[in-house]
């Protein structure tokens, strides 16, 4: 039997990665959450009724009324635990409170407070509580100006504007695959009693440090088309984090640089300063390939000869992004994460493409989901 999980704020930065991973992994069933359950007891009833686990996400983080958002956040665990009483719900809540819980800001005290109402819902009832205490969050498609500092210098950096930097200070960060993961390990092998769970952060660093990796990437990539030294996987899921930024439709196809002379043609297709493989495919006319999507890995589909349609969807949305190339003008696209993605010999021959990764082929763990775009 599968576990049923809801999420309140479903649709926002940390709600949507947890929402898609839980989608790749078989044991669980998604039950849908909007955020105007909130607003129709019955229809928050409902939603509670079905569901094993309720990971509760849904807050403001920013406000200009800092007592409003207090008392939005209260609100919504007052209303998931009216539901939750209503119901007579004993599902798993795991709650995501913060580290500026101990801070003596509204934020901080709204996540304390909420924490506390479950936690005395949960031994009124019996019913498990995983308290998570979150560290700064960071990753792909997060809010500039919003959800991080990262997302704010990754949205400035591809805009080409220069980021500002207001307290240099050191900064312990998670990657928010590495907290969706955290939490689906909560799911999956619950604490007997409920808990207060402290998120250990991936790495530590200073906001100048974290700049100054980011402008490289900037002009490595954007500029040169090189994917840089990636030497742990703190780099890739911050590079992944810049990439994600990148205005697809506008930036991609990229020309490659073609050098002609009486002997042929030449092209340099990749210049990596990290691992990875290469791999080169022959493609008939009419066959598609792909129709599957990555959570971590760098990708890249350079088309040298024929004529192709790549095809790009992300997860959870309908907006497809279309790139037609011709191998006259040798072009690549990077293909992001969580991007479902497609290759088409569109053309009368057969079609020629290389293929770059950034990490060797695990059919162990392979990250490799097939949905059609």
């Amino acid at each position: 039997m599968k576990i049923k999980v809801g999420i309140t704020g479903q649709s926002g930065f940390i709600g949507t990665h947890l929402f898609n991973l839980i989608g790749t992994i078989d044991q669980f069933e998604r039950i849908y959450f909007s955020d105007e359950f909130f607003q129709n007891e019955k229809i928050l009833c409902e939603f509670v009724e079905q569901c094993d686990v309720i990971v509760h996400l849904a807050a403001i983080n920013r406000s200009e009324n800092q007592e409003e958002l207090y008392n939005i956040n209260i609100d919504l665990v007052v209303k998931l635990i009216g539901a939750l009483q209503k119901t007579k719900s004993k599902a798993h809540v795991i709650f995501s409170s913060s580290i500026q819980e101990k801070i003596d800001n509204f934020y901080g005290k709204s996540k304390f407070e909420g924490g506390r109402l479950l936690e005395k819902w949960s031994n009124s009832v019996c019913a498990r509580l995983t308290n998570l205490v979150i560290p700064n969050i960071f990753g792909p498609y997060g809010r500039p100006y919003y959800n991080s500092f990262i997302a704010t210098f990754c949205h400035q950096l591809n805009n080409y504007e220069q980021p500002k930097i207001f307290a240099d200070s050191n900064v312990k960060l998670k990657y928010v695959g590495s907290l969706c993961e955290e939490i689906i390990e909560c799911i999956q092998n619950p604490n007997e009693d409920s808990e207060k769970r402290y998120v250990e952060p991936d790495f530590e660093m200073k906001v100048s440090e974290i700049l100054h990796q980011l402008q490289i990437y900037k002009n490595e990539y954007l500029e040169l088309g090189i994917i840089p030294a990636l030497k742990d996987k703190n780099e890739v899921n911050l590079f992944n984090t810049f990439l994600s930024f990148i205005a697809k439709k506008e930036f991609y196809p990229k020309l490659y640089n073609k050098h002609t002379d009486d002997r042929g043609d030449f092209v340099e297709l990749l210049k990596i300063k990290s691992g990875g493989q290469i791999s080169f495919s022959t493609t008939k006319p009419g066959v598609e390939r792909g129709n599957h999507f990555h959570t971590r890995k760098i990708e890249r589909f350079s088309v040298i000869k024929g004529e192709a349609i790549i095809e790009l969807r992300k997860i959870g949305t309908e907006d497809k992004i279309t790139y037609q190339i011709n191998g006259d003008l040798p072009s690549y696209v990077d293909i992001p994460i969580w991007y479902t993605h497609n290759i088409k010999n569109i053309g009368d021959d057969d079609l020629y493409t290389v293929f770059y990764i950034n990490e060797f082929f695990n059919q162990e763990d392979p990250d490799t989901y097939f949905e059609k775009v």
